[in-house]
């Protein structure tokens, strides 16, 4: 947090300490009551760098008080709408970070050494942004558009080929061969608007700006650029 907050981001956190949570629930003095828990503020117990708001959120579970923290930067009116805004986040830490996990490996693969793993971690972020833009510039409006980074990585860049200057070598003859291909030749081209792909029927005839093109066995060759 003291990283972020001297570069200049706002935050909304939620705290990973089970014990912090309940140490500041002892120091809470008043507990304003929702739906099914209670919330209150507390004072932050170390030095962030920049004023924070540190609130802690109870409810009942099995008979007894589970305690949350949440650290925030934000100014809002009232302490609910802080737990309402981190609802919001969008689950990144389920959907994005579990992604990452299962198919960039993040998880199982390990250096033996702090550096090593922060080397580790930046080439994942990458990998991350990279695939993200491929499927959001490649993938749209095709087959695979709710392909994750598991099955992207699975199913479609596990195709073997090559890529020689001019065109697009597919030399497997993978049921996703076909297809792929013509994702990758529009993110090639750079042809990021959505072509006209008209599904007919499952053996794959699809309609690409005028042209027709059926599936084809490989070794399947695609002239992407005329040689000079």
């Amino acid at each position: 947090l003291r990283w972020l907050l001297a570069r200049g981001y706002h935050v909304m956190a939620k705290g990973i300490s089970n014990r912090r949570a309940e140490a500041l629930a002892r120091q809470v003095r008043r507990w304003d009551a929702s739906v099914d828990y209670w919330i209150g503020e507390a004072t932050p117990p170390v030095d962030y760098g920049l004023p924070v708001r540190m609130f802690v959120k109870k409810r009942l579970k099995h008979n007894r008080f589970i305690h949350y923290y949440y650290v925030s930067t934000l100014s809002l009116p009232s302490k609910k709408l802080y737990l309402r805004y981190y609802d919001h986040r969008g689950a990144a830490e389920i959907e994005q970070f579990r992604n990452d996990k299962q198919g960039l490996a993040l998880a199982v693969r390990r250096k033996r050494k702090l550096h090593g793993q922060l080397g580790y971690i930046l080439l994942t972020d990458l990998a991350h942004n990279l695939l993200a833009h491929f499927h959001f510039h490649a993938l749209r409006h095709s087959p695979f558009e709710s392909f994750g980074l598991k099955r992207i990585l699975r199913d479609l860049l596990a195709v073997p080929g090559n890529l020689v200057l001019v065109r697009i070598e597919l030399t497997g003859q993978m049921k996703n061969a076909h297809d792929l291909l013509i994702c990758l030749e529009r993110y090639c081209l750079g042809e990021y608007n959505p072509p006209l792909f008209a599904l007919q029927n499952r053996n794959a005839v699809y309609l690409r700006k005028n042209k027709v093109s059926k599936e084809i066995c490989a070794p399947t060759y695609l002239q992407i650029g005329k040689t000079t």
